[in-house]
């Protein structure tokens, strides 16, 4: 599968401050990985140097280079924000969700399931929804996922009856 050059990573819900600070729900893995990175891309294509950026009650916390007040920081309230690719470093087996959708879902014995097509975050754990001839939740949970290959766009999964 063809994988984006960028991943979505957050979207500004609020300025902070009054020196241009703004304050980033985060759609990646923790605010600490969205934190570490130099430079986001919004949603207009423009690329924002990153000159600081802190956790806050699960949030981050940055300051943009040209962002130097309350109001520059406004403008920017709504907009969505990517990382590059090439500016991340997954750990081994580690993959980025919006890697495997559209993946397709196959069982142990390699027999066609349907698509994944969306994820559901849950408190216990993310939900794969499956489409095919019926519509599968699947727990993403090694119990029921065996193997995800997001390279292939293959998803193995082990399922239960009434699954």
């Amino acid at each position: 599968m063809e994988k984006k050059p960028l991943i979505d990573a957050g979207r500004i819900v609020n300025t902070h401050g009054v020196r241009g600070e703004v304050k980033i729900e985060v759609w990646l893995d923790s605010p600490q990985f969205l934190k570490s990175f130099k430079r986001f891309t919004l949603d207009s294509g423009e690329e924002l140097k990153v000159l600081d950026a802190k956790t806050h009650k699960g949030f981050v916390i940055a300051r943009l280079e040209g962002v130097d007040d309350v109001n520059a920081a406004m403008r920017l309230k709504g907009k969505t924000l990517f990382v590059r690719r090439e500016d991340t470093a997954l750990p081994k087996g580690a993959f980025f969700l919006q890697d495997i959708i559209n993946a397709r879902v196959v069982d142990e014995s390699g027999a066609e399931i349907g698509t994944l097509v969306d994820i559901m975050e849950t408190p216990a754990s993310n939900v794969y929804v499956v489409k095919g001839a019926t519509e599968h939740l699947i727990p993403a949970v090694p119990e029921f996922v065996k193997k995800t290959d997001p390279d292939a766009g293959v998803i193995t999964v082990h399922l239960i009856e009434g699954m």
